[in-house]
């Protein structure tokens, strides 16, 4: 079952982008709630270190108070600085708790696969999320899938997975969650060493040769003038 995260919102009434980097330099984060049929948007901010709070807390259902009404929320989006990784705006979608929701949870492998240990494969992870459908009451932390069973070539598909309790699985079935692939060998390239030296050496010689070559012969061309 998830849990529930009791986040403090505020009502935000400004706009404009000068503005809101005057907010974000007041640690406060920007944010929109949606409610859950999308005909309802309010705009807010969170403060940073509540926002840190809930995000290091691993819930997925937050309880909000905005408009002087409580409610429960998921995050629908989060928009990073590129370089920074800092939270620039947030948007929380509103939810009821008897209908169903879709979100995306992480994928985590365990276990040591024997294509690893016993043939000096390398596991690659294709996908890290998984997008899933049910209850909000229902949504799991993570997926947990099981490695330990892949040999060496062996590829496992989000069709391979084990049917959640609870949960569709959204996710296109051909998506590679995890691989095991043969380990690269390094390769020793072999450089021909060329001696400068001699190289320009014969070219010198040759150049000689054929300056000799086309050089006149006085002797000759006496000879045809007498």
């Amino acid at each position: 079952m998830a849990t529930e995260f009791n986040l403090t919102v505020n009502k935000r009434n400004i706009s404009g982008k000068s503005k809101i980097k005057n907010m974000r330099r007041e640690n406060k984060i920007p944010g929109i709630y949606y409610s859950h049929d999308s005909k309802q948007s309010i705009s807010l901010y969170i403060n940073s270190n509540d926002l840190i709070s809930a995000q290091k807390s691993d819930a997925k259902i937050f309880t909000i108070n905005v408009g002087n009404k409580k409610r429960n929320v998921l995050f629908k989006s989060v928009q990073y600085h590129p370089v920074t990784d800092e939270v620039l705006h947030v948007d929380l979608y509103g939810i009821k708790m008897d209908q169903l929701v879709s979100v995306n949870i992480g994928v985590e492998l365990i276990g040591t696969p024997k294509g690893v240990i016993e043939e000096g494969g390398i596991l690659t992870q294709g996908i890290a999320d998984l997008e899933i459908e049910c209850l909000p009451n229902n949504i799991p932390g993570n997926i947990q899938i099981d490695v330990s069973d892949l040999s060496l070539g062996d590829v496992l598909r989000v069709q391979d997975i084990t049917k959640q309790k609870n949960v569709t699985i959204k996710t296109n079935e051909d998506q590679i969650i995890a691989s095991i692939t043969q380990a690269m060998k390094e390769e020793v390239v072999e450089e021909e060493i060329i001696d400068i030296d001699d190289e320009e050496g014969d070219s010198t010689e040759e150049d000689s040769s054929e300056e000799q070559s086309e050089k006149p012969d006085k002797n000759n061309k006496e000879e045809s003038n007498e």
